[in-house]
């Protein structure tokens, strides 16, 4: 439908104003989304309304961790994780302004956003940015600096993905044997043909669930690497995570992983001793050299990463813009590995790179060629069904660990009932088992009683109270002790807001544990208080993630002890300017982590996906409560995926058609911006 766009009316563009300070006012969007609106409209000149509004939009998206907006996504505003009463609303006012006669979004916003001066619009104005601050291309509209980062990461990814390595000579499949069981069965051992894929790769991908070895196979990957360069003292390798918590876990999986390897090649064997000599890992943030107020990093095109192989746990978490710079920041001839769950949560931030990387994971897509290098390098033989003679570039370096050797536990078998969808079967192990536990209609004072039942917590905490036995010399030890007996337990929550939310769940836990005595006193700092660092801080050496416990120093003096590198960090309360309380935390903070018994918070059901509660669930080792306000929010969150607006997987598709010669046009017509699309 061509609609006749009529010059905008004073009017109506006063009816956005006042609908975006409104909306604004009671919660609906952020007064920062309101704030960009403005200035794109003031930077078109005061143009049509439709732009000014859906200028909106796309800033309050793009703090839901959306990347873009597909026009014509408006009947799924909510599934995008706008409020209804926002979506409703929008819309309404959207569809009774001019043009008249739209029925969409879509409709009414693609003629105001092509004529906008605040607006580039590819297809037609093709060449180099002319700096607007939106850009609408291939029926979505970007903040520029997202579209950006999109182009820069397909680029960067292609290249790396195109660039195959020397392959390594017959002694690789000598050491698969080495380091790995002999199968257990007929299948594949997808753990050998994952290091199979890295190995030919300069950008590899490995994705599975809870259970399925990606940290024993990383380890083992290294000991490839090293067992099989021309010079292996020579290779320099770094590890990474998005936070620190996930970061000081991946340093030990790992060399608990190299420990068993041992007595199977050898404690003297030199791959062995160079691999457990590899410095502790960092977060990305320290890896790149972030500097406290400063968004450039020490690390970029014009001074790359000292390093041959970087490999990053917990890469669903990486935001667009990380992921882009860290791509930018390797040397050419660096190798990159990602490991990660494609069914976690996404990043906090713009973004779900996992998942646009590892869209198609389960069906495989290997060439044939791909197929014959990983015989020779594993001796494993991928499943013709798997194989695809057109297989896209992309699918040749992702592989996805099949197999959970976590089978039999009913943590396991809610995990999985939970990333299928199937409500019944998750309703029957929370219900049929002792370590799994619903609380149908929780109250905060519920979850308080259930810390104060936790024994692993209570210990923790008394040890804490009682302070350091022994000199300074032992007080590392003892902190050490209080940092980890903390992961015996820990309330996740979906929200930060409500009486079940983050900040009423602290405050309940705080009033539990402190009614026993095994706090402190003192306020807002005292013994045994958990807390968070919200923001980078490099001054210090902390940043995002990072969890400490505030405990009695010398001279009794209270410290906050973070674990960093093996060993502690200690820190004044004083300097610790943006911490929050983490006796609970959202479950987005909580990736990366892993905790003896962990509750988890649903609340009203608000926010509940089913990724975040896939989440959720595989951050409890051996004990799980759920607690709802209403039995009927587990199948709710269940029935509800996450959808992220994204082009990335567009832009790798097109950049690939385009190298060869082919097509980028999708044969849709309307290629999906959502990740599970």
């Amino acid at each position: 439908m061509n609609l006749q766009r009529q010059p905008p009316q004073p009017q109506a563009r006063q009816r956005v104003l006042q609908a975006l300070q409104e909306w604004a006012a009671r919660g609906w969007l952020r007064r920062l989304d309101r704030a960009l609106a403005l200035l794109v409209d003031e930077l078109g000149g005061a143009g049509d309304p439709q732009v000014l509004l859906a200028s909106a939009l796309l800033a309050h998206l793009e703090g839901l961790g959306h990347a873009c907006l597909r026009l014509g996504d408006e009947h799924e505003l909510v599934g995008l994780g706008v409020q209804p009463e926002l979506a409703e609303a929008l819309r309404g006012l959207a569809l009774d302004l001019p043009p008249a006669g739209a029925s969409s979004l879509a409709q009414a916003w693609q003629g105001a956003l092509q004529d906008s001066p605040a607006v580039w619009f590819v297809e037609r104005d093709a060449g180099e940015d002319p700096g607007r601050p939106l850009v609408l291309e291939a029926g979505r509209l970007y903040l520029r600096r997202y579209r950006d980062f999109e182009q820069r990461l397909a680029t960067q990814w292609l290249a790396r993905a195109r660039d195959e390595p020397e392959q390594p000579g017959g002694e690789v499949a000598a050491w698969m044997d080495r380091l790995f069981d002999p199968p257990a069965d007929a299948g594949a051992d997808w753990q050998r043909i994952a290091c199979a894929i890295a190995l030919r790769s300069r950008v590899c991908v490995i994705t599975g669930g809870p259970g399925t070895g990606k940290t024993y196979t990383a380890a083992r990957l290294l000991v490839l690497l090293l067992a099989t360069a021309e010079q292996p003292r020579q290779l320099r390798i770094a590890l990474a995570a998005p936070t620190g918590k996930a970061a000081a876990r991946l340093k030990e999986s790992i060399d608990s992983a190299l420990l068993l390897l041992a007595s199977r090649v050898g404690e003297d064997a030199p791959a062995l001793r160079l691999a457990a000599a590899i410095e502790p890992a960092r977060t990305l943030h320290a890896l790149l050299g972030a500097r406290s107020g400063d968004r450039r990093l020490r690390h970029h095109p014009g001074h790359p990463l000292p390093a041959d192989v970087v490999l990053v746990d917990e890469a669903s978490m990486v935001h667009l813009e990380m992921m882009t710079r860290l791509l930018e920041a390797l040397p050419a001839q660096a190798r990159l590995v990602l490991l990660g769950d494609r069914d976690q949560l996404a990043s906090v931030e713009a973004g779900a790179v996992l998942a646009d990387l590892c869209r198609h994971a389960a069906q495989g897509h290997y060439r044939p060629g791909t197929a014959s290098q990983v015989l020779r390098l594993s001796g494993q033989t991928i499943d013709p069904g798997l194989q695809d003679p057109q297989g896209p570039l992309l699918a040749q370096s992702v592989v996805m660990l099949r197999r959970s050797h976590r089978f039999g536990s009913s943590i396991a078998r809610l995990a999985d009932a939970v990333q299928r969808g199937d409500a019944a079967q998750a309703r029957a192990a929370l219900l049929g088992q002792a370590e799994l536990g619903w609380l149908q209609q929780a109250e905060a004072t519920q979850v308080g009683e259930l810390a104060l039942a936790d024994r692993g917590l209570r210990e923790c905490l008394e040890l804490a109270r009682a302070g350091c036995v022994g000199d300074d010399s032992q007080r590392d030890a003892w902190a050490l002790r209080v940092l980890r007996g903390l992961e015996s337990f820990r309330v996740l929550c979906a929200v930060r807001g409500g009486p079940l939310g983050v900040e009423a769940m602290n405050r309940e836990l705080e009033r539990a544990l402190r009614a026993r005595d095994l706090l402190g006193s003192g306020s807002p700092w005292f013994a045994g208080r958990v807390v968070m660092v919200t923001r980078n801080d490099s001054d210090l050496g902390l940043f995002n993630g990072d969890v400490g416990v505030a405990l009695h120093g010398p001279a009794d003096a209270l410290r906050v002890a973070f674990a960093q590198r093996g060993g502690v960090r200690w820190i004044a309360a004083a300097r610790l300017d943006h911490v929050e309380t983490a006796f609970a935390i959202t479950v987005h903070k909580s990736q990366g982590s892993e905790f003896g018994h962990a509750v988890v918070v649903l609340g009203d059901g608000h926010g509940v996906t089913r990724e975040l509660l896939y989440t959720a669930v595989t951050r409890a080792r051996s004990r799980l409560s759920l607690c709802t306000a209403q039995p009927q929010v587990l199948e709710q969150g269940l029935a509800r995926l996450t959808r992220r607006g994204s082009g990335l997987s567009r832009r790798l598709r097109a950049g690939e058609a385009l190298a060869d010669g082919g097509s980028t046009k999708d044969p849709t017509g309307n290629i999906g911006s959502n990740t599970n699309q």
